[in-house]
């Protein structure tokens, strides 16, 4: 019976044997018919009936399917054939193995699913078919192995639900579930029936739902590994119960809230792995009593607070502290030094304060240091040079300030420096050569001088250099060149002069080389051994030659930017063997192209770019046209820049084969014809800038189609028609520039429904029409113009505007009507422009709110009333109201002042007295004046000698042509006046800062030369306080002019006449003493009288203080209101007249009876103006 039995489960093994493959014979060797059974390899029998009872073959790289004869080894108990490279599915013939305790098959790829009769091996207590192809469900028939105390599926592919029958199996030590994909929940009782349980690990699955508060009652459960799956909620506080928990894996699920302070029961805790969840409040400081701890893992929460300050006095075995990416502030525990054991310390990304505290140079066996991207300032401390252990130290993106300590430098072992972006001054020094095993350098984004050390090039095993940033200057050390297995090479936006080492284009390992933004000299060298490059950005220095011949040898090259520099050169056809080529850039440079073929034929080898996203080829003199193979560029190409490169000819229509491109620049060039409707094809292009071209033609309606365009910018071409209505479609439209073209018609109302665009400009074109411009819903809009065109608005359909728009123009068109009241609410206003328009009203209080308004202007307008001082008002200048029908204000502004609100009754009844009283007080006032005049006359001797002290044109101040020219700005339109008999007016500003009024005399007309003479020699020697003062003048042979001083508040003519001021009846009188004194002095002040010949209101000035002078009536023209004015063209501006052509009796009476005229003029506009 017992030979039969044996012989069955030899002929089993030799049909497994027969099934596989053996690659070190080691089966065929021994599994022979010359040895028995039970001495077979691998092959144990039982003593009691001599029947295979083990069969171990693990590590042997056997292959192939497991037979079905296995089955017959019926006293089979273990059965191990992990790590080897069988397959398939499990024969169903092992469920007749009904003695095995032990089934080890992991490390195979074994397929199909677990097969449910597993559940017939009730005796089996070790399961083990980790890291198989096993699919489908875990079997609810495994309840029925009763024994078992170790299942491990991990590292398989099973899905669906933990079947719950599974946590029911009371037997159960270690559930190894881990790396698959299952899903669903745990139940409630998960550990209600399972006494035994040591080890769950069910990481990296898709489990969810809460954490069984039932977890509690696993009492001698010693590790707990649920990370990297879904679950939610809070981690219980009965986890506080598995007090012989040595590992805790709660890491990378959707758990949230605070960290039981219950955790710090956990006495024999040995790892507490938490990291990358919601967790948020404080860590309890109970943990940090837990002796036993060796690994703190919490990084990438939300937790706060502050670290306690005894720390690490109950963590003698602490070797990792990971706290990464947190909210935590406060110092840095200066107890930080008692955790000697400690190898790694990760703090960075949190909100750490104050200074790296100098105890952690206690932590001798430190392997790894990240404090980066914190709050810390202050030094490095020098005790970091105490840990000789050393291998990364990372304190990046902080303030960091001073030198960095020497004594790091002596660190043998450190593999990694990144100090990057802090404040650390001073120099690298040389010392830095004695980091050997340094991999990489990080010292970029600091303050750091001198010289790159050269012995930089002891590093020989470093990988990557970043030094940019800083303020090295000097050379590239040649020593570089030493680096033979270096990748990336970064020392861009510094003050490096001097070429580029020849030797660093012999490393073949580089695969980046940053030297952007220095000032970089001379040529570059060959650069045939550079075939791992894949970076090359240069941008930004002084590098010439052709550099573009030599590159296309860097196969592997990803990102070519060698903008702003001077390279030269033609743009080679070679550069299709850049296969990877994803960024070409080679803006601002002297690269041409072939003159032969005028097309850009470089375009067509860029077609086998497939990766290319980027190409810039603007501010080269390329000259040429467009080809039509344009449209063969990889249709990954996302940027097209070809601005201000000469480019002729037309748009091919081939463009719209771009279909992924969201930036198009092909402005400022001599591109003509029109916009082809095609380029409704660039589905995905977000900004299109044609500006400053020869376009023409409407603008095409297929743009419209373009749904995702955020800037569209068409100005400076001479595109004409319409405007498409179907622009206020573009939903995403930000910016429309269209200015400067002869765009007409009205602007489409479609266009005020953008409601989130912020800048239009449709400057200088002909757009018409009256219809209401609604910015009013534009919510975001910061930026309109509509200067220099037909609109004919009322300015108060505007309705007012966003709060967000900071510039407004609508100058040089024909708005009309009232400055709304809802431009006060326009709060971020920086720039208004409203002048050269039909505006009228007064300007609107409300503006005195814009506390940010830098420029304002009203002028050339009809506004009228009182202008606005508040605020912003204060500082702005004449200019900003100039031209208007009858604004008054300070007068700084040159306007007169308001008149102030006296109520007409009061005065009704002195008014009709001097109505009717008029000619008796005319007369009366004249005889006084006129009798004290005369008999002062007759009192003073015939010959007045001229007084000491006069102004005579021996010293006047010299001044020349140049110099008014200067003054007037080229004797400008805004600054012009007026113009009298004899020339115009214009107002000046002399480079001492002095106001004028300069007469230019039109030598043209008949007499401009003698008046000219007749006034110089008029006014050589007269000085009066109630005369115009003749500052000095000018003469040559073909210009002429006098300077004169300039009068802010106009002429009389303009406050008798003018409904906007006012003259009291006090300030009428002192004007009429004021002239009578002036022609008194004029009468008999001199040697020879002086006739004034042209007595009248518009002949009189007044200054700031409304003291009058008299003058001529050229000058009236400082009242700047054209509708209001005339002159007298009947006599000369200033009579002189010699004794022996005219008689003082007879000058006496004309004056006599023009200032008699001049009274009755001022006393009758005081009645009829007060009526």
């Amino acid at each position: 019976m017992s030979v039969r039995n044996l012989t069955t489960d030899r002929f089993a093994l030799l049909e497994f044997k027969h099934h596989i493959l053996d690659p070190h014979n080691v089966l065929a060797d021994n599994w022979t018919a010359s040895n028995s059974v039970c001495n077979w390899f691998g092959v144990s029998c039982g003593v009691r009936h001599g029947r295979v009872t083990s069969l171990t073959l693990p590590n042997m790289s056997l292959t192939g399917t497991i037979p079905p004869n296995l089955g017959n080894l019926s006293f089979l108990l273990s059965l191990d054939l992990s790590s080897n490279n069988f397959y398939g599915n499990l024969p169903k013939e092992m469920g007749q193995l009904h003695r095995l305790r032990l089934i080890r098959l992991s490390f195979n790829s074994l397929n199909g699913g677990i097969p449910s009769w597993l559940g017939k091996l009730h005796r089996v207590e070790q399961l083990k078919m980790r890291n198989n192809k096993f699919t489908g469900t875990i079997p609810q028939t495994l309840v029925n192995m009763s024994n078992l105390e170790i299942l491990h599926l991990a590292n398989n592919q099973l899905s669906g639900q933990i079947p719950s029958s599974i946590f029911k199996i009371s037997s159960l030590k270690e559930i190894h579930l881990q790396h698959n994909s299952l899903s669903g929940s745990l139940p409630d009782d998960l550990c209600v029936h399972l006494p035994k349980l040591e080890v769950l690990y069910l990481f990296i699955n898709e489990l969810s739902g809460y954490m069984p508060s039932s977890i509690g009652t696993c009492s001698k459960l010693q590790q707990l590994a649920l990370s990297n799956n879904e679950f939610n909620g809070f981690i219980p506080r009965n986890i506080g119960n598995l007090t012989q928990l040595k590992g805790v894996y709660l890491g990378k699920n959707n758990l949230e809230g605070e960290i039981p302070k219950e955790i710090g029961n956990l006495y024999s805790l040995e790892i507490l792995s938490a990291s990358t969840m919601g967790l948020t409040g404080k860590i309890p400081a109970s943990i940090f009593n837990i002796s036993s701890l060796t690994i703190v893992s919490l990084t990438n929460n939300s937790l706060s607070g502050r670290l306690p300050d005894y720390m690490c006095h109950h963590l003698p075995k602490l070797k990792g502290l990971y706290l990464a990416e947190n909210q935590l502030s406060g110092n840095i525990p200066s107890s930080i030094g008692k955790c000697c054991n400690l190898q790694i310390l990760e703090l960075s990304i949190n909100q750490f304060t104050g200074l790296i505290p100098k105890s952690i140079g206690n932590l001798t066996q430190l392997k790894g240091v990240y404090l980066g991207k914190n709050s810390l300032e202050g030094e490095i401390p020098e005790e970091i040079g105490n840990l000789f252990s050393l291998e990364i130290l990372r304190a990046a993106r902080m303030s960091l300030t001073g030198k960095i300590p020497a004594s790091i430098f002596n660190i043998s072992f450190l593999t990694i420096v990144a100090l990057q972006n802090n404040s650390l001054s001073g120099l690298i020094p040389k010392s830095i050569g004695n980091l050997t095993v340094l991999k990489e350098l990080s010292l970029d984004e600091n303050r750091l001088g001198g010289l790159i050390p050269k012995s930089i090039g002891n590093l020989t095993v470093l990988k990557e250099v970043y030094l940019g940033e800083n303020k090295l200057e000097g050379e590239i050390p040649e020593e570089i060149g030493n680096l033979f297995i270096l990748e990336i090479l970064g020392l861009g936006e510094m003050g490096l002069t001097g070429r580029i080492p020849a030797s660093i284009f012999n490393i073949s390992s580089l695969t980046t080389i940053d030297l952007r933004n220095n000032s970089l000299t001379g040529n570059l060298p060959p650069m045939a051994r550079l075939q791992k490059l894949e970076a090359l950005i240069l941008w930004g220095n002084n590098l010439s030659g052709n550099i573009l011949n030599s590159i296309s040898n860097a196969s592997m090259l990803r990102i070519l930017d060698v903008a702003y520099n001077s390279f030269s050169g033609l743009i080679p056809n070679t550069l299709g063997n850049l296969r990877h080529l994803e960024w070409f850039q080679i803006t601002d440079n002297h690269f041409i192209t072939e003159p032969a073929t005028h097309e850009w034929s470089f375009l067509s080898s860029l077609a086998n770019c497939k990766n290319l996203s980027v190409l810039d080829v603007s501010l080269n003199p390329l000259n040429g046209i467009l080809p039509t193979n344009i449209g063969n560029l990889s249709t990954t190409l996302q940027e097209l820049l070809a601005s201000d490169c000469e480019l002729q000819g037309n748009i091919p229509l081939e463009v719209a084969n771009l279909s992924n491109i969201f930036l198009l620049d092909l402005s400022i060039n001599k591109i003509s014809g029109s916009i082809p409707a095609t380029i409704g094809g660039l589905r995905n292009v977000q900004s299109l800038t044609l500006e400053t071209n020869e376009l023409q033609g409407p603008i095409p309606e297929k743009i419209c189609g373009l749904e995702r365009l955020y800037t569209l910018n068409l100005s400076f071409n001479k595109l004409s028609g319409p405007m498409p209505a179907c622009l206020g479609n573009l939903t995403s439209l930000r910016s429309l520039y269209l200015g400067s073209n002869k765009l007409s018609y009205a602007i489409p109302s479609t266009l005020w429904s953008l409601k989130d665009i912020l800048e239009i400009d449709l400057s200088s074109n002909y757009f018409s029409g009256s219809q209401p411009l609604d910015i009013g819903h534009l919510r975001a809009l910061m930026y309109l113009n509509l200067s220099k065109n037909l609109l004919m608005s009322d300015m108060v359909s505007t309705i007012g505007g966003p709060e967000t728009l900071v510039s407004l123009d609508f100058s040089n068109n024909k708005f009309h009507g009232h400055i709304p009241e809802s431009f006060g609410g326009l709060i971020s206003l920086e720039f208004l422009d409203l002048c050269n328009n039909n505006l009228s009203g007064v300007i609107p209080k409300s503006l005195e709110k814009l506390s940010n308004l830098k420029y304002f202007n009203v002028s050339y307008n009809r506004l009228e009333g009182e202008i606005p001082t508040g605020r912003c008002f204060q500082n702005f200048s004449y200019g900003s109201f100039m031209k208007n029908y009858a604004l008054c204000g300070p007068s700084r502004l040159l306007v007169p002042p308001c008149k102030s609100s006296i109520h007409r009754n009061s005065k009704l009844t002195i008014l009709r007295v001097l109505r009717y009283g008029l000619p008796s007080i005319a007369t009366i006032v004249v005889t006084i004046v006129f009798t004290i005049i005369y008999r002062k006359r007759q009192s003073r001797s015939i010959t007045l000698p001229v007084k000491e002290g006069l102004l005579s044109l021996k010293t006047w101040r010299r001044i020349s042509y140049a110099e008014l020219s200067q003054a007037t700005d080229g004797f400008a339109e805004s600054n012009f006046l007026g113009s009298g008999s004899f020339g115009s007016v214009y107002k000046g500003r002399l480079s001492d800062g002095m106001n004028v009024a300069i007469k230019v005399f039109n030598l043209q007309i008949e007499g401009a030369f003698r008046s000219f003479d007749t006034e110089c020699e008029a006014m050589r020697n007269i000085v009066h306080r109630n005369l115009v003062k003749v500052i000095t003048c000018c003469s040559n042979v073909d210009f002429k002019a006098l300077v004169l001083d300039f009068m802010p508040n106009g002429s009389l003519e303009k406050w008798l006449h003018s409904e906007h001021y006012f003259l009291d009846i006090l300030q009428r009188i002192n004007i009429m003493i004021d002239v009578a004194s002036a022609l008194e002095y004029l009468h008999a002040g001199q040697p020879t009288p002086i006739i004034h010949c042209d007595l009248k209101p518009s002949n009189i000035l007044l200054d700031e203080d409304m003291l009058a002078h008299l003058g001529d009536f050229g000058i009236a023209k400082l009242l700047e209101e054209d509708d209001f004015m005339r002159q007298t063209m009947t006599l000369a501006t200033i009579g002189y007249m010699a004794p022996g052509d005219l008689s003082t009796t007879y000058g006496y009476f004309l004056s006599f009876f023009l200032y008699n005229f001049f009274i009755f003029r001022i006393l009758h506009d005081k009645v009829r103006q007060s009526f």
